[in-house]
């Protein structure tokens, strides 16, 4: 919905006065009234709120100051809010449109590039700004929900005022789609049209006249001269005129004139915070039994809700969340409402989640939640209990924050021991856990994706040269950085049990590899090698391969660095 608009197009190479012409332009300028000053507003179109209006602050000589905010419908008299003011930038040239910074604030809006977006509803366009080639505003718009929701906030309804043009030069009108068509206005689809076809000739020529007029008494030898009073003796002058003929053709034009109100509903949930009308329902029971958001949002309710879990990774595919582990089978969903919604895995491998935690959400977020929610399957998950109902959480640990712990002990071990940096590059470790998680993996070739970001976090990171240097393989310039890692350990505890502890993170690599040349005997290969249980679900395959590559990382460091630990 537009706010402010000043557009035009034009179609061809043709110029203005050429035949084959043709333009559309499109206005529309808008302001905001309050209910007392309704009928007021009722009287005013085009020429009063249109793109020739200008919002601008004013200061009277008496003292008297107009906010730019401020509409006044005569001086000193305020009736409306504007929303788009007119910012004029005389020194450095242009002008620029400003929304206003009260709707950004309300509705709590962020600026990327020219679109403002709501980072709370999954990061969604809510106004945006068009320019021209030359960098000027030529639209401001805005989704209407979002619009209604800050006019119900503010008790306000908008008013809008719209203008279209069409102009195309014709030879003539006959035998085109205009033939027969005769000047006339008439109202229609709620505005006013207007056809006017006037010939080229009418438009672009006719009469024309020029008058001169120039003072005789300046002494341009003077170093400072002074005109005295204007008197016919000082002046001289002279005037011209003509006719012009104009180019061959028809100029048809059309304009629309069209005035609207935009009513809010009575409903601010997002400026007010009302109470969401379309809030989801929730399957309840093993029976299929479903409750309203609305009934479950009370910490007192007592009930969980059950959910795939595949929710993860599509909350995790949105801007702005976030995967954190707090025990082996507990985490929480940290998202853009600010809340961290805190999950347990059950039996059954489905998430389940204290029901007030999902009916707190934001509508848009409990709908994504509602549409991987499930009966009941399983009891609730146990450590979950444990922590909400015993608040005993478990001294259990995510395989997830295992494997990073461990890469990070043993990055220090190689510092400490060998003088070395064991990485080649430092990652962010929280960033990095979104995509190595277990809920990745969903079926084979995504367990295989999940192979290539374990890999990607702890093989193509070692530092081959350093390796390298500590390595004593006579191939050692051919080894690659398993091969390298694996060698250096085996200078301590051999190469048979170094080849045994390493197998889980060959097993991934070459699940990796399999994932980009997937052969059914070789991934069956690296499956066994990497420890990984194929009757397990792949939720748990995806676990278990985490833990067996970060077991593996933890035995290096502790083989390496430990006295007495080869043993």
């Amino acid at each position: 919905m537009p706010l402010r608009a000043s557009q035009d197009a034009e179609q061809g190479k043709a110029r203005v006065t050429q035949v084959g012409y043709v333009s559309e332009v499109f206005g529309c300028g808008s302001v905001a009234f309050p209910p007392q000053h309704r009928e007021v507003a009722q009287k005013l179109s085009w020429s009063d709120i249109g793109i020739g209006h200008s919002a601008r602050s004013y200061a009277y000589e008496d003292g008297y100051y107009s906010p730019v905010d401020q509409y006044q419908y005569n001086d000193k008299e305020p009736i409306g809010v504007e929303l788009v003011f007119v910012h004029d930038q005389p020194v450095v040239g242009g002008t620029k449109w400003v929304l206003n910074p009260d709707l950004i604030i309300a509705l709590r809006l962020v600026k990327e590039g020219n679109n403002w977006v709501r980072p709370e509803e999954d990061f969604v366009v809510v106004a945006r700004e068009v320019f021209d080639d030359d960098g000027k505003h030529r639209l401001i718009e805005i989704k209407r929900e979002f619009l209604i929701d800050y006019l119900a906030a503010r008790g306000l309804a908008l008013r809008l005022s719209y203008y279209r043009q069409r102009v195309e030069n014709v030879a003539s009108l006959e035998g085109t789609e205009y033939e027969g068509l005769e000047n006339h206005q008439n109202d229609r689809d709620g505005g006013r049209f207007e056809l006017l076809t006037r010939s080229l000739n009418d438009v672009y020529g006719g009469s024309w006249a020029s008058f001169r007029v120039w003072r005789t008494d300046v002494d341009e030898e003077e170093d400072a001269p002074v005109l005295g009073p204007e008197r016919d003796d000082n002046t001289e002058s002279e005037q011209s005129g003509g006719v012009r003929s104009g180019p061959d053709g028809v100029r048809v034009e059309g304009e629309f004139w069209k005035d609207e109100w935009i009513d809010h509903r009575g409903l601010s949930v997002r400026v007010r915070g009302d109470i969401d009308q379309s809030l989801p329902h929730f399957i309840i029971e093993t029976d299929g039994t479903r409750a309203a958001s609305s009934a479950l949002d009370s910490e007192d309710i007592g009930r969980w809700l059950w959910f795939r879990t595949s929710v993860v990774t599509d909350l995790l595919g949105r801007r702005g969340f976030s995967l954190k582990w707090y025990t082996a089978e507990t985490g929480a969903i940290g998202s853009t409402s600010g809340y961290a919604t805190h999950f347990g895995i059950n039996s059954a491998d489905l998430l389940t989640v204290y029901a007030y935690d999902i009916a707190r959400l934001a509508a848009w977020e409990q709908h994504i939640w509602a549409a991987h929610n499930v009966a009941p399957d399983g009891k609730v998950s146990g450590e979950l209990l444990s922590a909400q109902v015993k608040t005993q959480p478990a001294s259990t640990h995510a395989v997830e924050d295992l494997l990073f712990v461990s890469m990070r002990m043993l990055e220090q071990g190689f510092r400490d021991k060998f003088r070395v940096e064991l990485f080649s590059h430092s990652i962010d470790d929280e960033s990095a856990m979104q995509q190595v998680s277990r809920f990745h993996s969903k079926d084979q070739a995504s367990l295989l994706r999940l192979a290539k970001e374990i890999i990607r976090v702890f093989s193509d990171r070692l530092n081959v040269r350093e390796l390298r240097k500590l390595s004593t393989h006579q191939e050692k310039d051919k080894l690659g950085s398993n091969k390298l890692l694996q060698d250096v350990l085996a200078k301590q505890v051999g190469e048979e049990k170094a080849r045994t502890v390493l197998g889980p993170v060959v097993g991934a690599y070459e699940m990796r590899v399999g994932d980009a040349h997937p052969t059914g005997s070789k991934i069956g290969e690296a499956l066994k090698l990497a420890g990984i249980d194929e009757s397990f679900s792949y939720l748990r395959q995806g676990e278990q391969l985490i833990r067996n590559v970060g077991h593996a990382v933890w035995w290096i460091g502790k083989l390496l660095f430990e006295k007495n630990a080869s043993s």
